[in-house]
């Protein structure tokens, strides 16, 4: 069963895997690759070094191209195990060298999974070649990794993985080349993990030999590294197969096998190590995840964006539905065809407030000018859904293509959101159609009853339903001035027709449902082409929940972390030595200088 522990770093390499910046939002890229190496790492070295803390302690050499990595590991090993390249860049699988007797903690996937293992050389960087050799101390394995600053990026990227997945960093770099930022970065992310690292300076000429040496422990001292030793190999020629003279490496060779020997040294550096690695993951880890608040709060945005643009469409078009304009131009004039010529309707300004009874005798009997009507009422509202839906999809791409998260979303779009869908007028005129079959509907409920029933079939259900949209069409009364003569009175023409036939009361609540159901089919339509942009923010593959689920493995893993970390010193050391002994402190640094082994070693810039 895992561990609290355990299981808070497992969600949060759950998470972390699964994070996506789709948004160009500042530093996107940077934090995406940062949360597929901390998931790496997870994978690669935390995890696996927590279900197996008494594994081998694991050494990756790496650093510079050039500087004599491979020479230096198989000078260590005493035969050649990886071949030095003399062509730059070096492509090749990196190796692995440990003791026989400890084959059963490389050969499975415990660490590095995502690698091959193989028992040959090869140029597959996907492959780990396994070399036993019986030299090598039990409990030490070395990893001979690519170039750090190899022009190559897989190579890059390779190096960069092993040295995290790495107990102990046996870093690396030449005297022509020590003070270069590159290595320097490196060593920096061992500092700010608390890494255990050692530092090789290889190609020293022996008349920089004062000089070279306590510079750069001088640098170590004051980038944080002054607990790390520094070992100084000489200029010098190598032999048939390669390697150097066992005198320049035996300083290295033997503060391994002291370490190596050391039980409770070397569980210190594993725990160093591995709490380090720890607590520098759920210290980055929170940046990632407010990356995908900000994410989130820029999707957010953008939605809001597009979401008022065709809100603003809707109350256009709820607006002008209400406020008496559709009652002008091709309505109006059908209209006065319908009620019967001109002049009934000049009769009707004159004296509106007694025609209740001229009403009904005027238009009884005409009811045939009523599909007219209802057609110019299915032009004027399609003319003004086409212009809004328009108008809307206009002014949300332009929200959009002023935002370069937006602009993101409108090339990944696929289609021209600046532009209503192809289909939209054909759908704007089945909403008009659908509306208008609505208000017929609306009429004949209204009109069950007989004597109702009598007066709809005198002046015709498309008649009356007629009248009932022009009612509705003003039904804010918000019409002033001359409007009241031509709309206005068209509407107020319109009402008594239906207070002829359902009487007063019912007029204001049919006006109404016949409005409301208008506006119900204009916001549905209008949410279809808004959808377009919602469409385009989904298809991103952001998950919101992510920031939380990464704050919450975070914190669990804080909380569990310093009483399981004690407790792993204990089992660390237990298993090491088959004895209890007192716990390794895995808040404090181990000062690797102590190892008691011959070194050539530089201490606060002092060679010793």
């Amino acid at each position: 069963m895992a561990s609290p522990l355990a299981g808070a770093l497992t969600e949060l390499r759950d998470s972390l895997t699964s994070v996506r910046l789709p948004l160009p939002l500042p530093r996107a890229a940077e934090l995406t690759g940062a949360s597929r190496n901390l998931s790496k790492q997870l994978d690669d070295y935390v995890l696996p070094r927590l279900h197996r803390i008494e594994a081998p302690l694991l050494a990756v050499v790496g650093g510079s191209t050039g500087a004599g990595k491979s020479t230096l590991v198989n000078s260590l090993i005493g035969r050649v195990v990886t071949k030095p390249g003399v062509i730059r860049p070096t492509t090749k699988s990196p190796v692995l060298v440990f003791h026989p007797d400890d084959a059963r903690w490389f050969t499975d996937d415990r660490i590095l999974p995502g690698l091959i293992r193989s028992s040959v050389a090869s140029a597959d960087t996907r492959s780990l070649h396994l070399v036993p050799e019986s030299t090598l101390p039990r409990g030490l394995a070395i990893l001979d990794a690519p170039d750090i600053d190899s022009v190559v990026e897989e190579n890059r990227r390779l190096a960069a993985q092993l040295l995290s997945a790495a107990d102990l960093w046996l870093f690396v770099t030449s005297a022509a080349r020590y003070a270069d930022a590159v290595p320097w970065e490196y060593l920096a992310s061992a500092v700010e993990r608390s890494a255990a690292v050692a530092v090789v300076v290889d190609r020293v000429p022996p008349a920089a030999m004062a000089e070279v040496p306590p510079h750069l422990g001088q640098m170590m001292t004051e980038r944080g590294l002054a607990s790390s030793p520094l070992f100084a190999v000489p200029e010098t020629t190598t032999d048939a197969d390669g390697m150097l003279p066992d005198t320049a490496v035996a300083p290295i060779r033997g503060w391994l096998a002291a370490l190596a020997a050391d039980q409770n040294t070397r569980a210190r550096v594993v725990m160093q190590t591995l709490d380090g690695a720890i607590g520098s993951l759920t210290r980055q880890a929170p940046e990632i995840a407010q990356a995908v608040d900000d994410q989130v709060v820029a999707m957010q945005q953008l939605r809001s964006d597009a979401e008022a643009s065709y809100a603003e469409a809707i109350r256009t078009v709820n607006v002008q539905s209400a406020d008496g304009t559709l009652l002008r131009g091709e309505v109006l004039a059908r209209w006065h065809d319908f009620v019967g010529t001109g002049e009934f309707f000049r009769v009707l300004e004159q004296k509106i407030g007694w025609l209740r009874d001229r009403i009904w005798a005027a238009i009884k009997g005409q009811p045939k000018g009523a599909a007219e009507v209802q057609v110019a009422v299915e032009s004027g509202l399609e003319a003004l859904l086409r212009e809004e839906g328009e108008k809307a999809a206009e002014r949300a791409e332009a929200a959009w293509r002023a935002n370069p998260a937006g602009r993101v979303m409108l090339d990944k779009a696929g289609a021209d959101l600046r532009r209503v869908s192809e289909d939209y007028p054909s759908r704007a005129a089945r909403a008009i159609r659908a509306w208008q079959g609505d208000v017929m509907d609306i009429v004949s409920t209204e009109g069950a009853g007989r004597r109702t029933k009598a007066r709809i079939a005198a002046f015709g259900v498309n008649g009356v339903g007629v009248a009932l949209m022009l009612v509705a069409f003003a039904h804010t009364g918000g019409l002033v001035g001359a409007e009241v003569g031509v709309a206005g009175g068209t509407a107020v023409l319109a009402q008594r027709v239906l207070e002829a036939v359902f009487g007063d009361d019912a007029v204001r609540r049919l006006a109404k449902q016949a409005k409301e159901d208008l506006d119900a089919r204009v916001e549905g339509l209008l949410a279809g082409e808004l959808s377009r942009f919602h469409a385009a923010l989904e298809g991103v593959g952001l998950d919101p929940s992510q920031a939380e689920r990464i704050r919450t493995a975070v914190k669990a893993a804080d909380e569990s972390r310093i009483a399981e970390m004690h407790t792993l010193g204990l089992s660390a050391v237990a298993a090491a030595e088959e004895k209890a002994i007192e716990p390794p402190v895995q808040a404090e640094a181990v000062d690797l200088r102590q190892v008691d082994a011959p070194t050539a070693e530089v201490v606060d810039g002092e060679v010793v």
